[in-house]
């Protein structure tokens, strides 16, 4: 991989929140891009205003050049990036795979920052995918681009611990910091010629593609410790979702319990998602507890009904006089 001496001509890419560590961190090296290239900016809300990526908000606030563009194949977005002479690019969550014209497009080529230990959970959802897994290990890596989805040469990484109890909400931002500071390091070692990009094995690669609302209706004939699993991945989207008396609830918060007690001659209580009653779970208090597959159950932790706040599992329970034997449900 041939690098220039210096790398002080850099394209920024990138479009979310997780991307915006990157770009300050690359400030604060003095390395501040000439260029940043974000999503277009989207209708969100009930009035349908246009609403700027987070990424784009930053170039606006500090009178960095921005660009926009629809796609990055287009001959008039190349032309313009080619007459700015860049040293490299840099990649953070932009959402678009690169055509080999824009890889080959700067000097040092392009690094990308991703949210996982490469070649595991290539992908639009490495954060949400590692804690679905259970996993209590994930990390970032940074990786020289080619036209493959997340599988050019690693460059370096970074192990960063899940907590026993974190949501994708709150890993997001731990990783996008180390993101950061890993990509100031990696460009400080291409300069000094101190890194060698290695290549990923494929035959270990595991794959996280990107989320849709409907993964996140809870599936009660799962094991109850993979349910809290995804509780946490989906939280805060897509948010895990079920149905109860014919009204979605969202499970904000739960915690697996290994076994319930059987009621003799309850054969109701053997289906997924019925309500078990109330239990006492060490540390937290009572909780209201639902059956799930391989004789696990689930205490709900925090829910929240629609157009409401969030509130404790017992609050619900007690609010709708929920009787034992009734069944959360997993159509939407």
């Amino acid at each position: 991989m041939a690098v220039p001496r210096t790398l002080n001509r850099i394209a920024f890419f990138g479009t979310p929140e997780f991307a915006v560590p990157a770009l300050c961190a690359l400030e604060a090296a003095g390395r501040r891009p000439v260029l940043v290239v974000s999503q277009p900016a989207r209708r969100a809300g009930r009035g349908g205003r246009l609403s700027q990526p987070p990424v784009a908000r930053w170039a606006i606030d500090r009178g960095v050049d921005l660009l926009q563009p629809a796609g990055v194949r287009g001959a008039d977005f190349l032309g313009r990036l080619r007459d700015l002479d860049l040293d490299l690019a840099v990649v953070a969550a932009y959402g678009r795979i690169f055509p080999r014209p824009l890889l080959e497009l700067p000097a040092g080529g392009c690094v990308n920052i991703h949210a996982s230990l490469l070649p595991a959970w290539r992908g639009a959802s490495p954060i949400q995918a590692a804690i679905a897994a259970g996993e209590g290990t994930t990390g970032v890596t940074t990786m020289v681009m080619e036209e493959g989805l997340d599988s050019g040469p690693i460059l370096l990484q970074e192990e960063v611990s899940i907590g026993q109890d974190e949501t994708a909400g709150e890993l997001s931002p731990r990783l996008a910091a180390a993101g950061a500071a890993l990509l100031v390091r990696t460009i400080e070692a291409l300069e000094a010629g101190a890194v060698e990009p290695r290549a990923q094995c494929d035959a270990a690669a595991t794959h996280a593609p990107m989320l849709r609302s409907e993964d996140g209706i809870v599936d009660w004939s799962r094991e109850a410790g993979e349910i809290a699993w995804r509780v946490r991945a989906y939280e805060p989207w897509p948010g895990s979702r079920s149905r109860l008396r014919g009204e979605a609830v969202r499970i904000v918060a739960s915690r697996p319990l290994p076994s319930f007690d059987a009621v003799e001659g309850r054969g109701d209580l053997d289906r997924p998602g019925a309500f078990l009653g109330c239990r006492k779970v060490e540390g937290i208090g009572r909780l209201p507890v639902v059956r799930c597959g391989g004789s696990s159950a689930l205490a709900l932790c925090r829910v929240q009904r629609p157009g409401g706040r969030q509130i404790s599992g017992l609050d619900l329970i007690n609010g709708l006089r929920l009787g034992v034997g009734e069944r959360f449900g997993t159509a939407e």
